[in-house]
Formats: structure tokens, sequence, C-alpha cells
């Protein structure tokens, strides 16, 4: 029997019209769908079949929707690799961007390439490298850091050690971070303590209805964003 395919399937940061039509015709022809959010994913398929019927392949069919999200994912990775070797294909989505980007997904796409099955990516956005685009910061080097650890001491830590591991390169590169609103105000004054006043960027909720690109110095930031919602990406 022929293995099945994972397919890695990006969906929109936000706005719904960034789906890629490979993505729509993926996500209606394979069997199973790993999602982080049952009903957050059931919300998008629906509002998928609304808008772009005419995308959608005149044989398609709901796929059946797992879910996979950190706590379970070694648990779920190896039903999901039984459903490939017996033929079946399966993609994976995050809540939006690019999945395993500061999302689970890592175990499963590492044991289909272990086990020789196709591992197959539908590209589309990720904030972090959106974010990058429209900075005006440098692009030719940057790091992306995801998530900086909850703890402050352990934030701090890394943070300095991070600094420290590109000290001596004469091209600095810009560092990425994803932030939540509730750790932003104190992530902003760790960075000021550590890199003192710098320019920052931060973009807020990209490519949604209340899309807010900030440029300034920190410690304008931490004014500026004194009661913070949505979604983060911290760039300098």
């Amino acid at each position: 029997m022929d293995k099945g395919a994972l397919y890695i399937i990006s969906t929109p940061i936000g706005n719904l019209e960034d789906i890629a039509v490979r993505a729509i015709k993926t996500i209606f022809s394979v069997d199973y769908l790993l999602c982080e959010d049952t009903r957050t994913t059931g919300i998008l398929l629906t509002e998928i079949q609304k808008r772009y019927t005419s995308l959608i392949p005149l044989s398609f069919k709901k796929p059946v929707l797992i879910p996979y999200y950190d706590e379970v994912e070694n648990t779920k990775a190896p039903e999901v690799i039984n459903h490939l070797l017996d033929g079946k294909n399966c993609g994976l989505i995050s809540e939006n961007g690019t999945p395993l980007i500061s999302d689970p997904g890592f175990v499963v796409v590492r044991e289909a390439i272990r086990r020789n099955i196709k591992v197959i990516p539908i590209p589309g956005p990720t904030a972090a490298i959106t974010a990058l685009s429209i900075s005006g910061l440098p692009v030719h080097n940057f790091y992306f850091g995801g998530y900086l650890p909850k703890k402050q001491n352990k934030r701090l830590k890394f943070i300095k050690s991070l600094l420290l591991c590109f000290e001596t390169l004469e091209h600095k590169p810009t560092l990425i971070f994803y932030e939540t609103p509730h750790r932003l105000n104190q992530t902003l004054t760790d960075l000021i303590n550590v890199v003192g006043d710098k320019h920052i960027v931060i973009c807020r909720e990209l490519t949604k209805i209340h899309e807010e690109i900030f440029r300034g110095t920190i410690s304008e930031a931490i004014t500026h964003f004194s009661q913070p919602k949505g979604e983060f990406v911290i760039l300098f």
C-alpha cells in the first residue's frame, strides 16, 4: 500500500483573503486535518466554503479534524503516522500563519521524514517575515527567536546571551520576537535595561482590522502600549 503524504499548510495570519489557492484545494482534499483548535478550524473551513466555493474541488470532502496542540503532540503524532502509513493524506495547520513556526508540528514532521513519508509544504504568510519586510530595519541578516522565556530571570539571561553571540559580528542581525499582550510591557522594560533605549519596531495585529506599525524608541513604545491588546511582533 502506498503511503499518504503530510501537507504543511500555511493559513492567513489575519486577513482571509491572503489564503493561497493551493491551500484551499489541499485542505479540502486531505483525509485528516491536524489543528490546534477544532472549533476555530471549523469556522475557518466554513468561511472558505462561503467565499471561495469555485476554488474547492468538485469532489471535495471535509477532512476529519484532529486536535493537535503542544500538550498532546507527543501522543497524537503516532496516531497521525499510522494514518499516513495506511495511505491517508494528512494536513497540518496552525491557528494562523505557517505551521511549526512557534507552533506544534515538529514531532510529526520529524517522524514522517524518518519513515520516508512525503512532507509537502503549502507556503503562505508568516508574521515574523511579514513584519520584517515592512520594518525598515536591515533584512539581509536576521534572527527569529519566537517567544521569549516567560520568567523574567530566564528572559533577561536569554537576551544577554543572545547579544553576546552576535557581539563580534560586523553587521548585527535584526532580532525578531513574538510577544503576548500581557507580557509586552515587562519584555520592553527588560529590553531597555539590557540594550538601552534603542529604536524598535512593533507590529500589532498584522493584516487585521486594527493593524498597527509602531516605530520609535523602547521607552516610547512602553508609553504607547500602556494597555496592549492583540498579537505582537517585536523587531530591533
